[in-house]
């Protein structure tokens, strides 16, 4: 019976992860986010700059925009660089999430605003779930300021109650809206199904 000596060579082990690295990563990742996230909420504001929504989407639009800043200070205090690549790559995405169906193929639905504006509760989730993480590696890393940290995070709390605010109006009168309109025409023998006004939308 033909053996083969078994070879005493141990396979080289892997590197362990670069916590560095890894930081840089993840902190370009949200970087990508918030640039498409203020480029969607400005797109929001000015959409609706003129309704009753307008003042506090335009607040919003604006402190979303120095959330990004804050980041940008968080990873220079880390020396962790900003990708730009990457970052331009997260614009093209927001770019490209216009695109979607809305149920109208050239005007502007009453859809666009539930989708945009849940995908914008959705990014200051994401948001938040950052700042909880920079809140870990503050309890460690003096480069990191906690309180900061804490502020963004309570902020991040308060955008993300009134988007869904805002989402949950958009959503009655964009859904709801039939229904109205059929009780409307049942109560005035059927006017609204010949041109009268039905419920308005949440922003107008």
């Amino acid at each position: 019976m033909n053996t083969r000596p078994t070879s005493t060579r141990s396979r080289p082990l892997a590197s362990p992860p670069d916590p560095q690295r890894l930081l840089a990563v993840y902190l370009n990742d949200h970087l990508a986010g918030a640039g498409s996230g203020v480029s969607l909420i400005r797109r929001i504001a000015r959409t609706h700059r003129r309704t009753p929504a307008g003042p506090a989407l335009a607040g919003l639009a604006a402190a979303i925009a120095e959330d990004r800043e804050s980041l940008r200070a968080f990873m220079t205090a880390l020396d962790v660089p900003a990708q730009w690549p990457r970052v331009a790559a997260g614009r093209l995405v927001e770019k490209a999430a216009r695109l979607k169906p809305n149920g109208r193929l050239v005007q502007r639905s009453p859809l666009s605003d539930v989708l945009e504006l849940e995908a914008m509760r959705l990014g200051v989730e994401g948001k938040a779930s950052l700042w909880r993480s920079l809140r870990v590696l503050a309890a460690t890393d003096s480069r990191l300021d906690l309180a900061a940290v804490d502020r963004l995070l309570a902020r991040a709390g308060r955008q993300a109650s009134l988007l869904e605010a805002l989402r949950l109006e958009a959503a009655r009168g964009t859904f709801a809206a039939p229904a109205a309109d059929a009780a409307q025409a049942r109560r005035h023998g059927g006017a609204a199904r010949h041109g009268m006004p039905g419920r308005p939308r949440w922003a107008s």
